[in-house]
């Protein structure tokens, strides 16, 4: 600091002293190079001695390397194929693993393939679901594996179109089959009544049991033998007739709709199945143009009907949610208006009561049959009434001719009878008892001409030929007595009046015709409660009923 603040000689005095301590270091340093030098050059002469030492050394080591590496070459070599084969080894083991991983989607492909080729397509669908989910995620690294994820939807649509077109061709089977189908049903219905229906036609035939005891074991001899017939011809058929399931095969519409399901387009299939089933029945529904003409006409319609709804309520009960009640019963609505304006509209061309009769036997087997499988028949059983009226109006133009007939063959004069066989037989058509005649030795004369007996049978068939529109009508006795005697009543009061009256103002009718015709009038008169004691042993309602309507033959013929 005094050479920094310059003091008076300061600087020289600071030389002096550094000089003066570098002498020292000097010296100390000399004395030590001094102390260590002997030590120097002892290590370097024992240097120079080690140095031949290392030369031999090395020169023995390297003898020796070239020994080692001579010698590990055969060593080298097996060590490296023993690294190549262990590489190889770990890749076979690693190729095991992913074929294992792989192996089980190519059989599930495979599988797949075969169950296609075989047209298991919901088995396919299974299986396709199996690959997706399980199989085909462990190796999706692979690129048969994407060629796989890519083929699998082509593979569905595939499956799709190959289900709807086994379901149009279905559906066209079973187009073509609903007729056979229906007349099936319809058959297994009847026989299923045969047996119920019998017993009350054994119980309501006893025709005229007391009055006229001869025509009711007629009819009841006739009837035994039809249903000996029936049953044996049921017996002899009853293995051959067929079911629905027998006729067409289903399992298109299963699969199909198993298919779709899966797919999740079971609500498209089922608008699909409903719309084309719309279609068929409005098909089904349509008349052929001459249907009135013939009876297999009417019945084929009907046949074709029936089918249709079988089918329906078979796919109803074996399937889940395909159709539905409600679906089933909206198209049933819609079917019976169609065939009801369709059968009033046909009907009202017949002109022949046997027609109309054969037609309203349809139309019952037809009910039954579709009310055997859960449908409303109430309105058919309606239509019947009014078809009833017409049928009744047929009968009365078919009865006005038999009347005309008989009178203009009527020779209008007495009935003679030359012996008791004779009077036996006419008394066997006719309720006629006179005890005064009965004294008269033979040959006598009855008093009514040919014409009254053959009056009274006619009115008889009449009301047979009614009553057997009557039955099946699921009517109790007392509507069918009810009906009986209000369609006598119009064969009397209107259509056999209406003969009578033409005939009385024919320019031919001279008085003795016009006092036969008196005779005859009044034995007709006096045959009308007969007439109602025949229609109460028909249908085994007594007269004294309250709700019981009466002949209007007696002031008609008065």
């Amino acid at each position: 600091r005094s050479v920094y603040d310059d003091q008076p000689n300061a600087h020289q005095r600071f030389m002096e002293k550094l000089d003066a301590c570098i002498r020292n270091h000097d010296r100390e340093i000399e004395k030590m190079c001094n102390f260590h030098h002997q030590g120097f050059v002892d290590a370097i002469t024992e240097l120079l001695k080690v140095r031949a030492d290392a030369e031999k050394l090395k020169v023995q080591v390297t003898d020796t390397n070239r020994r080692l590496q001579d010698a590990g070459k055969e060593v080298i070599a097996q060590t490296e194929e023993i690294i190549r084969c262990r590489v190889q080894q770990r890749n076979i083991t690693t190729v095991v693993e992913k074929l294992q991983l792989c192996l089980p989607v190519l059989e599930m492909y495979s599988k797949l393939k075969e169950q296609m080729n075989v047209k298991r397509y919901y088995s396919a669908l299974k299986t396709m679901e199996q690959l997706e989910n399980l199989y085909l995620p462990r190796v999706s690294q692979y690129r048969f594996c994407q060629i796989m994820i890519e083929n699998l939807p082509k593979l569905r649509e595939e499956i799709k179109e190959i289900s709807m077109s086994d379901l149009k061709d279905f559906l066209e089977s079973i187009r073509k089959h609903s007729d056979r189908i229906g007349e099936t049903a319809m058959k297994q219905a009847q026989q299923q009544k045969t047996f119920s229906t019998s017993l009350q036609k054994q119980n309501n035939v006893n025709y005229g049991r007391n009055m006229h005891l001869g025509r009711s074991r007629i009819l009841e001899s006739k009837n035994e033998i039809t249903l000996k017939r029936t049953f044996e011809e049921d017996d002899e058929h009853e293995e051959e007739v067929l079911t629905a399931q027998d006729l067409v095969d289903f399992s298109p519409v299963y699969r199909c709709l198993h298919i779709y399901s899966v797919l999740g387009d079971g609500e498209i299939f089922e608008n699909y199945y409903r719309k084309q089933r719309r279609k068929q029945a409005r098909l089904v529904l349509q008349p052929q143009s001459s249907m009135h003409e013939t009876v297999e006409g009417y019945r084929r319609y009907f046949s074709q009907i029936v089918g249709f709804f079988v089918v329906e309520d078979h796919i109803l009960h074996v399937t889940q949610g395909l159709v539905t009640r409600t679906y089933t019963d909206e198209l049933w609505n819609m079917a019976l208006s169609k065939i009801i304006a369709v059968l009033r509209t046909h009907s009202s061309y017949c002109s022949d009561p046997d027609l109309v009769l054969e037609l309203k036997n349809l139309i019952v087997v037809f009910a039954d049959t579709l009310q055997g499988y859960g449908f409303p028949v109430n309105r058919l059983f309606d239509l019947l009434f009014e078809i009833r009226d017409q049928y009744n109006e047929t009968l009365l133009k078919k009865w006005s001719g038999l009347f005309r007939d008989i009178f203009e063959a009527d020779n209008y004069s007495p009935i003679p009878v030359a012996n008791e066989e004779e009077y036996k037989i006419v008394i066997s058509k006719f309720p006629f008892q006179d005890p005064e005649l009965d004294k008269q030795s033979f040959p006598k004369k009855l008093p009514m001409s040919q014409s009254v007996p053959q009056i009274y049978i006619q009115v008889k068939e009449f009301i047979y030929a009614s009553l057997k529109f009557s039955e099946s009508l699921h009517r109790s006795s007392t509507e069918i007595d009810d009906m009986l005697r209000k369609s006598t009543n119009l064969l009397l009061t209107r259509t056999l009046s209406s003969c009578l009256q033409n005939l009385i103002k024919k320019p031919h009718i001279g008085l003795t015709e016009l006092v036969q015709i008196i005779i005859n009038t009044t034995h007709l008169e006096q045959a009308c409660k007969y007439l109602e004691d025949f229609i109460s042993n028909i249908t085994n309602i007594s007269q004294v009923t309250v709700h019981t309507a009466r002949l209007y033959g007696l002031s008609t013929f008065k």
